[in-house]
Formats: C-alpha cells, structure tokens, sequence
C-alpha cells in the first residue's frame, strides 16, 4: 500500500469511528507506530485530523471545517476522476451553475473550449480561472467572501439566484446520508446552495467518498432534489444502492 492510499484510508477510519490510535494503526497497516504518526502529521497538516494523545480525530468532530486550501490536498485524484465524469452531464450550450468547492474546481479546469457556456459562479478562485476562455460567459455573484471556502454568500448572491435559470447546477457538499441529504457547516453556505439547486433545471452532486460518513448542521437538499450524484469508485456498493433508491442516479467514476 502506497502512502497516500493508507493516509486515505486512516483518514476514512478517523470519520467512521470519530479517532484513530497510533498503535493499532500500525498493527493493521503492518508498519512501524513511526510512519503513522507521520502519516497523521501528513492529514494533520493538508487540515482533516487534529492530532491527540495516542492518536488523532477528525477536525469535523472539533466543531468546524477545512479551509479550502486544505481540501484541496486530499482525495486528488478521486476529485479529478469525478470531475472528468462530470462533463458527460454538461449541456452542448446554455447555462451552469459551479458551485464553490475542491471537486467543482477541478470540473472548472476541464470545461471544454469547443461548447459556449454560462457559468455562474460564487467564487473569486473559480472566476479567475474560468473568465480567460473565450468560451465561456462568466457570471459572478457578489456578496461577503467567507474566508475558510472562499464562496460569496448572504443576500448580494441570493438575490440574483432569484431570477436566474440554468440547465445544470454542479454542486459540492461537506456531507451527503440517506437520513440527512446534503448539509454544511455555515447556513450562510447552505442557503446559497439551496438556491442553486432551486434555479437548476437539474442537479449534479460532485462528492468523493469520504463525504458519505458526515453530517453537518445545516441542510440544503433532500436526495430527492438531485439528480445525479458523481462520486469514486470506493464508495461502498450497498450505500450506492440506497442512495440511488432515494431518487438520484449514482455514477461511481
């Protein structure tokens, strides 16, 4: 096993059960306590585990989120098969929504140049990414930068969302369950998610695996209300299946 595929994985452990332990990680994986601590420094560092005594717990269970510049770290290839996956869903011309997000960047970068779009935007970092197609129409909404996920959020960006229409909205969470949907750590967030989804003729969830697990404190949509939901291929089978009784189809990329 490859290094990023055991941090992977211990952080996958950490979301499931709340913590991890040093020794037992060792034992399990076969290697010394010495490289899972440095494993755990690694997730430590790129804002998913916070290191304790014997061990580490995920920062979900201390009370607040990764900043992007952390998410984006982790799960990078997955994100990136996702995004490639999710190109099969745009439309030949008209207009999407990108959701702020790790995943929704990376589908930013592989937007064809062959097909004139609208995108509408509620992030600076994808903004500045898509504005130098001449391709693309890009539409950002203003409003207050929160600062961990770099997204314009409150009335300045949900007015506009009021009276806008589009083909696709390409969404990102931080949580997705049968029980709970999708959710989010900020309302603030939440109610411009649940905008984009209500301007959408439909929607596309973008979320690797390891969203599957977490529940946050702010819903924005049923599983009902998406219509498609494009993760990894180690998601499990059987949580595939519940979701995909629950309304959206499942593409495991």
């Amino acid at each position: 096993m490859y290094a990023e595929e055991r941090q992977q994985e211990i952080l996958r452990r950490a979301r499931a059960a709340g913590r991890v332990d040093v020794v037992t990680l060792a034992e399990e994986f076969a290697v010394t306590t010495e490289t899972v601590r440095r494993d755990l420094t690694v997730l430590e560092k790129a804002g998913v585990l916070r290191r304790v005594h014997g061990g580490a717990i995920p920062v979900e269970r201390l009370g607040f989120e990764p900043a992007l510049a952390a998410r984006d770290e982790v799960m990078t290839s997955e994100k990136e098969r996702i995004a490639k996956a999710a190109l099969a869903e745009l439309p030949q011309d008209g207009a999407i929504i990108i959701d702020a997000g790790s995943t929704t960047r990376r589908l930013a970068q592989e937007l064809p140049a062959d097909r004139e779009l609208t995108v509408i935007v509620n992030s600076p970092p994808l903004a500045t990414i898509l504005a130098a197609r001449a391709n693309l129409n890009v539409i950002m909404l203003g409003g207050r930068v929160r600062g961990r996920t770099l997204a314009t959020v409150d009335d300045w960006a949900l007015r506009p969302l009021a009276d806008i229409h589009v083909d696709v909205a390409f969404m990102g969470t931080n949580g997705i369950s049968v029980a709970k949907g999708l959710t989010t750590p900020d309302p603030a967030e939440a109610a411009i998610k649940r905008a984009m989804i209500a301007s959408a003729q439909r929607s596309v969830l973008l979320a690797d695996h390891t969203k599957f697990s977490d529940t946050f404190l702010a819903r924005f949509a049923t599983l009902a209300e998406i219509d498609v939901v494009i993760t990894d291929t180690v998601l499990d089978p059987q949580v595939a299946a519940d979701l995909a009784l629950h309304g959206p189809e499942v593409v495991r990329a």
